[in-house]
């Protein structure tokens, strides 16, 4: 049975859009805690098209669950979250042009670079994942770079419909059960909704799912408590497969 992850970044996506007070993602924080979700996600990206340094710094003093932080490796992100200290640090790709965060992060290609960046969170006492495409090139180079937790990027699954559907599903599972074998800890996310959630949560040692944009957009007609709720018994509730 995974937990469940709230990203709260589209809330203040909808506040950047007018440079106003309001919503305030930390207020949506307290409402999805209140709501029984398991964890907060936000993005600090480095154009802070949404999230702001003031939200991660209220963040860390408001939630009560588990703070993750996605982050790119960008030296003035890097010093942020070593400042705040999140809980959970997840790195993840970032491209200016870039609505949302198209695919995983490419561990093969950026193990360098990333091997410093992992010890300095780490050291102080950030757990570190690493958002991949469940490619098991991509499991086993995170691995070797010494993170013990990776997020599968589930946008195939999510972007893709019937047998092409089912076959997305397949993959993910195996890579899965194979980061499991490797020693990971395996969360997911992207584009996960209330209509394909199920089966992917169903999935028996997945740990946690992480969901953000689905979830604000159900909170505008039922709000939020009540969106986080639904969201929470789809992930809570399938028996482990």
């Amino acid at each position: 049975m995974p937990q469940l992850g709230v990203n709260i970044d589209h809330v203040a996506t909808l506040r950047q859009a007018r440079r106003a007070d309001e919503p305030d993602p930390v207020w949506a924080a307290v409402e999805a805690e209140l709501a029984g979700c398991d964890s907060i996600v936000c993005h600090l990206r480095e154009d802070r098209r949404h999230l702001q340094d003031r939200d991660l710094a209220a963040l860390r003093r408001v939630v009560t669950t588990r703070l993750n932080l996605e982050m790119a490796m960008a030296r003035e992100i890097v010093a942020m979250a070593v400042r705040v200290r999140p809980d959970q640090a997840t790195l993840v790709p970032e491209r200016r042009q870039e609505i949302t965060t198209e695919g995983g992060l490419d561990v093969v290609t950026h193990r360098r670079g990333l091997a410093p960046v992992i010890r300095r969170l780490q050291d102080r006492g950030i757990v570190v994942s690493l958002f991949v495409d469940p490619e098991r090139q991509q499991l086993e180079a995170a691995r070797e770079v010494g993170i013990t937790m990776i997020e599968l990027h589930t946008g195939g699954y999510a972007n893709a419909r019937g047998a092409r559907r089912r076959a997305a599903l397949a993959h993910l599972v195996t890579a899965t059960h194979l980061a499991r074998g490797l020693g990971l800890t395996v969360n997911a996310g992207h584009g996960l909704t209330y209509t394909n959630v199920t089966p992917v949560a169903a999935i028996s040692v997945m740990q946690e799912l992480n969901i953000g944009h689905s979830i604000v957009a159900r909170a505008m007609f039922v709000g939020l408590r009540q969106a986080v709720r639904e969201m929470a018994a789809l992930v809570h509730g399938p028996a482990a497969a």
